[in-house]
């Protein structure tokens, strides 16, 4: 996938279809997005090095007391709450470490715990405008529209429940076997650096606070990944290597924005505009909120976003439908949203394979489900 979204941005360079000044212009929008990819992604792995993940995944069996339903609902809560207050994205970097952790642990199937974090990563990602960094580029429309943090929150309180609720359902749905299973609770693992663990553990609480402060979220995640960089620097030097970098994920995004914005600069506005189409009743609210989650699907979900705005751009309810597009209808395809490539990441890492068609057939069943739900409850409130 990187390979191939980089080849897409020096073609578009290469070829003249996207000038050097538009071009910066790209990255000058997207360089935060890239600076907390980062971050993230290395405070995910230095934490997973100092057994962060690991207590937290047996405390969490613990509480659950042998019971896997109870378990689940657990991780559903911690879903939820960490989408919404440290965004998507950190919760598939740091929660999926932690169920991955957890089912190896208690040797139960781990893909009930790896697609409740991914698929609630996306549709619970709807409430605030930290929750997703799409929301957060869409602030500036809904200030242009005169819409506050309390407008918006009152456009997307409904569908936000609406997405979260179904995607308990299908996953109840589709793992109910799983959900019927027992386990036996081990010791919690001892600690190999104690300074290290709670050094670590409080860059990931502290990054809660943080992002609801306002500020760019780069800059507390950069400062938290400063932190552990130093504290491991001299505690624990050998951790420290450049396999922590994500390069592949910063190339593939850098590439995609690339190409939607030479495709954007050559009439892709206008055909957009004539696939969402316009309208206030149902079904133009679900064609809208359709096209967004097919671009995202195709492209991920930020640049669709972007290549997407214009079209939404009328009013409050539009720019909604098109989140609700970009956030819950990219779990089609692995590249549908950075967060799925993250979690994907932390997959690998943890020896749990997802095929492409294992997401697929399996996304097939939950996206028109929840975007229906989603855009019912903003058609209908």
């Amino acid at each position: 996938m990187w390979w191939l979204s980089a080849l897409g941005g020096i073609v578009a360079l290469a070829t003249g279809l996207l000038v050097p000044s538009d071009a910066l212009d790209v990255i000058e929008r997207i360089a935060p997005v890239l600076v907390f990819l980062i971050a993230v992604t290395v405070i995910a792995g230095l934490a997973d090095a100092a057994k962060v993940f690991d207590v937290a995944a047996r405390e969490a069996a613990h509480l659950a007391r042998g019971r896997m339903w109870r378990l689940w609902l657990l991780v559903v809560v911690l879903a939820t709450a960490l989408t919404i207050v440290l965004s998507l994205d950190t919760c598939a970097v740091l929660l999926t470490p932690v169920v991955l952790a957890m089912a190896r642990q208690l040797e139960i199937p781990p893909k009930l715990f790896a697609f409740t974090t991914v698929w609630l990563a996306g549709t619970a990602s709807m409430l605030l405008p930290v929750s997703n960094l799409t929301n957060l580029l869409a602030l500036h429309q809904f200030d242009r529209l005169g819409l506050g943090l309390r407008d918006y929150v009152g456009l997307s309180w409904r569908p936000a429940i609406a997405a979260i609720l179904v995607t308990v359902a299908v996953l109840a749905g589709l793992f109910h076997k799983d959900l019927r299973r027992s386990y036996d609770v081990r010791p919690t693992p001892a600690l190999d650096d104690k300074v290290l663990f709670w050094g670590s553990a409080a860059v990931c609480l502290a990054l809660g606070p943080a992002f609801v402060t306002g500020i760019d979220v780069a800059w507390p995640a950069g400062a938290g990944a400063l932190i552990l960089v130093v504290l491991f620097a001299v505690r624990r030097r050998t951790q420290l290597t450049w396999a922590l970098v994500p390069w592949r994920l910063v190339i593939t995004v850098v590439g995609l924005f690339l190409v939607v914005g030479a495709l954007t600069a050559h009439g892709l506005e206008g055909l957009l505009s004539d696939i969402a189409g316009s309208g206030g009743n149902l079904a133009a609210h679900l064609r809208l909120t359709g096209t967004a989650a097919l671009g995202a699907n195709a492209v991920d979900n930020l640049p669709a976003y972007l290549a997407m705005e214009p079209v939404a751009s009328a009013d409050g309810t539009r720019m909604m439908l098109l989140l609700i597009g970009v956030n819950c209808g990219c779990l089609l395809t692995l590249w549908g949203s950075l967060a799925t490539l993250l979690w994907r990441d932390r997959c690998r890492a943890a020896g749990v394979h997802i095929s492409w068609w294992s997401f697929l057939w399996r996304g097939l069943i939950l996206t028109p489900l929840v975007l229906t739900g989603a855009v019912l409850a903003v058609s209908l409130a």
